[in-house]
């Protein structure tokens, strides 16, 4: 993109006339219908804390630490049930005894 082409993009995105799309995990996101999602996987495990400090009275420093969290969320779509076929009429079936040849009693 050009430099011109591009001030004239920030302008508009500031003006709330254009939009940046958010692409780093929308790799699978073609084609879905979103009346027909449901939460298919959820997940939330803890990250690293961060490190801050308190001061205290009399010179003292105490520990000021802050619990954030990755949370994995999966969309799936619901498909719909394949209809299962009228029940035919299925012959029966021989006894294996009946097919062997040669067999002595």
């Amino acid at each position: 993109m050009r430099l011109d082409k591009a001030k004239m993009y920030l302008e508009d995105v500031l003006a709330h006339k254009q939009a940046i799309p958010f692409r780093r995990f929308c790799g699978g996101v073609k084609g879905l219908d979103v009346d027909t999602l449901y939460i298919s996987h959820i997940q939330v495990n803890q990250a690293a804390k961060q490190r801050r400090r308190t001061y205290r009275a009399h010179g003292r420093i105490n520990p000021y630490m802050s619990s954030p969290c990755h949370i994995e969320l999966i969309l799936s779509e619901k498909e719909e049930p394949v209809k299962k076929e009228a029940d035919t009429q299925i012959a029966p079936r021989k006894p294996k005894g009946a097919l062997r040849s040669g067999a002595s009693s």
